[in-house]
């Protein structure tokens, strides 16, 4: 195995996508795939429920946020427009809850989740149920 080929010059850069979420929008969200060192910062600034797990909600909209490129969620001009500060709840504000869970759906496939959260946790109660006795 040549080593040389995971250094950071030989890695290429990570995948990065856009999205026309709905005609409301006349430009398609551009995203891009965030690190797993701002995943883990973003699940360390999402409040914890009872067993200490981050709010899976909470994260989500933050993932979804750190992954959109444009329009830029930072832009004061636009949060402003949108009577809202931060990028997660400009999102809240400004998409529909379809609008929401598609861009959502796309930021984790940019991020390389082999299947979303809301598969995960699909098959994760469904699994439950099965072992749980009747």
């Amino acid at each position: 195995m040549d080593l040389r080929a995971f250094f950071a010059e030989n890695v290429k850069e990570p995948q990065t996508a856009e999205i026309a979420l709905s005609e409301r929008f006349a430009e398609p969200f551009r995203l891009r795939a965030v690190s797993e060192e701002e995943n883990a910062s973003l699940r360390a600034l999402c409040p914890k429920n009872r067993d200490g797990e981050p709010d899976e909600e909470e994260y989500l909209y933050r993932l979804t946020a750190a992954c959109v490129t444009e329009p830029d969620l930072r832009d004061a001009e636009l949060q402003r427009s949108w009577g809202v500060m931060g990028e997660a709840a400009l999102l809240r504000r400004m998409l529909t809850a379809g609008e929401f869970a598609r861009l959502c759906e796309k930021a984790q496939q940019v991020c390389g989740f082999d299947e979303t959260v809301w598969e995960l946790a699909d098959r994760l109660k469904k699994e439950s149920c099965r072992a749980t006795p009747n």
